[in-house]
């Protein structure tokens, strides 16, 4: 099935939903207007559809190749990532020092959905180069910026986030890579790394590791790690290409899915490498990287999901089996039984929720370093910082539900490999897991990002929701508005419950025994909020005959269907938020394995 970018809807959750022009009129981006934000969307989702959506299939099937040190792309995939590169779309939020078009966030997150939905295994590779350009600009020297990020920015080269070693994965601070320093200034680097994506590849000529390392005396933990670049290649004074780094990888893994995307075990053995920012302080330095590509993660979500909804629709309109309740034709397509087309509705009102979500958490990283006051800037971040553990794990459970909904519309059909369904859904697992599992996203989210300014962003938000509630009056009655109104009642009561929760440490395990629901259920109703937002929009459109009016109507159904079957249901989330630390204390070794 042909994928098609949804161009016309990523546009309005940009624009109507998640509220762009806010961050145009900082004025801190001269060369965005609409016109540019659309020609933007529709040659990412041109480029999606022609280039990269081909060679999903066929990328799956095949798979990256490893073989005498090196690993090899899948076919088609290294000339793809060429005119990716010439076309500029590493480039699109880069400082225009580096070579960049200094556009917003927002809008390079818009315009990789229709990547990461075309070609998951193919979006990674770009994904973490933009990562690293981020940390870079933030934290790299003169040097680096001069050397590195141009080539970063323009393609040429690609980037890698080195973390996790066999016994350090979620926790960090385990790490034993080391770091020796050289009497040139330089650090060699010794050590095994693991799951590191897109670690070596043949679509360019260098590669740029980002390393977390120990240098010697670091305290132990995660307060003696620092960061280090290392080239593939040596970078000469005039920018060349010197001698092979000693670092390659001994392996790939074969994966459940994203079978193109290279999942490389790295081996350091007196790799050269240059220190990165301060030393001791590499997890912080990191995290720039991480945090931008756990929002990118949350937008692989949504394009992973979208991707499936429309294989499932497409299915759903020539598959016929039985009568249609509705017209009484016999041999009907599925999407003429109820349930089929109640999926269907879902699917797409759930994705749409966590579009919404990953934009506007791009808009806020936008605002928050360039609205006009220090006092509006502070506000931002925090609608950034509480959001992004929302948009990476809400919007991913939303990939992979959607994903699993697609193969359950195929029936039988789904679980067959030739239909393609099941790659989506394959694919979309992975998603919940790198970049810090949703569960950790859940402990970020209550054990940091609630509280970091006494629960204010929450309760911010809270009232925001609260003001379009009383909005929604104007075109909604019954249900639809009360369903809100209790979800966020819920939401509020959570919130309270889990302030005054954390501040009792001898609370802690209730704290962390609700963090998942409490993630799940923010996501439930800030989705809602979004639903409800896009609905108001799309009726000031219809009453003004401005647009598509069964397009416009299609976005007040949406909401609808959400408010039915996702904010009707919205108590259970609460409840398991005060299910309380002791229940799974008593969930001991010998109650789950008996």
């Amino acid at each position: 099935m042909t994928y098609r970018a949804p161009v016309r809807d990523i546009a309005f959750a940009l624009n109507a939903v998640a509220g762009i022009e806010d961050v145009a009129a900082t004025g801190a981006f001269p060369d965005y207007d609409p016109d540019v934000a659309a020609a933007v969307l529709e040659a990412a989702g041109q480029f999606s559809e022609e280039v990269l959506a081909p060679l999903n299939r066929p990328g799956d099937l095949q798979g990256a190749k490893y073989a005498n040190g090196a690993v090899t792309a899948a076919p088609g995939f290294a000339d793809a990532y060429k005119q990716f590169a010439e076309g500029g779309w590493t480039s699109l939020t880069a400082s225009v020092e580096a070579g960049g078009q200094a556009l917003p966030k927002a809008l390079e997150l818009a315009a990789y959905e229709t990547v990461h939905a075309a070609n998951m295994a193919f979006g990674l590779c770009p994904m973490l180069s933009l990562a690293a350009i981020e940390a870079l600009e933030e934290v790299g020297t003169d040097y680096q910026k001069q050397a590195y990020l141009p080539k970063l920015v323009s393609g040429e080269w690609t980037g890698a986030m080195v973390l996790t070693e066999p016994g350090a994965g979620s926790d960090l601070g385990a790490l034993t890579a080391t770091a020796t320093p050289t009497e040139d200034g330089k650090y060699l680097l010794n050590g095994q790394k693991i799951f590191i994506t897109w670690g070596d590849h043949d679509a360019t000529d260098n590669i740029v590791h980002l390393v977390l390392a120990r240098l010697p005396g670091a305290p132990a933990g995660p307060k003696g790690i620092s960061l280090f670049l290392a080239s593939k290649f040596e970078v000469k004074e005039d920018g060349s290409l010197g001698e092979r780094n000693s670092f390659r990888p001994v392996g790939i893994e074969h994966k459940l899915g994203i079978h193109a995307s290279p999942t490389c075990v790295m081996q350091y053995e007196d790799a050269v490498a240059e220190l990165v920012g301060r030393p001791n302080e590499g997890l912080a330095h990191m995290f720039v990287m991480m945090n931008a590509a756990r929002l990118a993660v949350g937008v692989e979500g949504v394009g992973i999901a979208e991707r499936a909804y429309q294989h499932a629709l497409v299915y759903a309109l020539e598959r016929r089996q039985g009568t249609s309740v509705w017209t009484g034709e016999r041999f009907a397509p599925i999407f003429d039984h109820p349930d089929v087309r109640r999926t269907l509705g879902v699917m797409k009102a759930k994705t749409a929720a966590a579009r919404a979500i990953c934009l506007s958490t791009g808009v806020a990283a936008d605002l928050a370093r360039h609205a006009a006051t220090e006092e509006e800037r502070k506000i931002w971040k925090g609608r950034e910082d509480l959001f992004t553990p929302i948009a990476k794990a809400w919007s991913t459970d939303v990939g992979c539900e959607v994903a699993s909904l697609g193969v359950q519309v195929h029936g039988g059909m789904g679980f067959i490999e030739e239909t393609g369904a099941a790659q989506y859904y394959r694919d979309a697992r992975i998603t919940p897991i790198y970049e810090g599992t949703n569960g950790i996203q859940a402990m970020d989210l209550v054990g940091r990002k609630l509280s970091m300014d006494n629960g204010e962003s929450a309760k911010r938000l809270i009232e925001e929701m609260k003001a379009t509630l009383n909005q929604l009056n104007s075109i909604y009655s019954g249900k639809p508005v009360e369903r809100f109104a209790t979800a966020i009642e819920s939401v509020e009561d959570a919130t309270l419950w889990l302030l005054d929760a954390k501040a009792d440490k001898a609370r802690a395990a209730d704290v962390l025994a609700g963090a998942d629901a409490y993630l799940k259920l923010m996501g439930d109703v800030v989705g809602g909020w979004m639903l409800a937002k896009g609905a108001l929009a799309a009726k000031a459109k219809l009453d003004a005959n401005d647009g598509d009016a069964a397009w416009l109507q299609g976005k007040l159904d949406l909401y609808e269907v959400y408010a039915a079957n996702v904010l009707g249901h919205v108590s259970s989330r609460l409840a398991a938020v005060g299910q309380g630390g002791e229940l799974l204390n008593k969930l001991t070794v010998e109650a789950l394995a008996g």
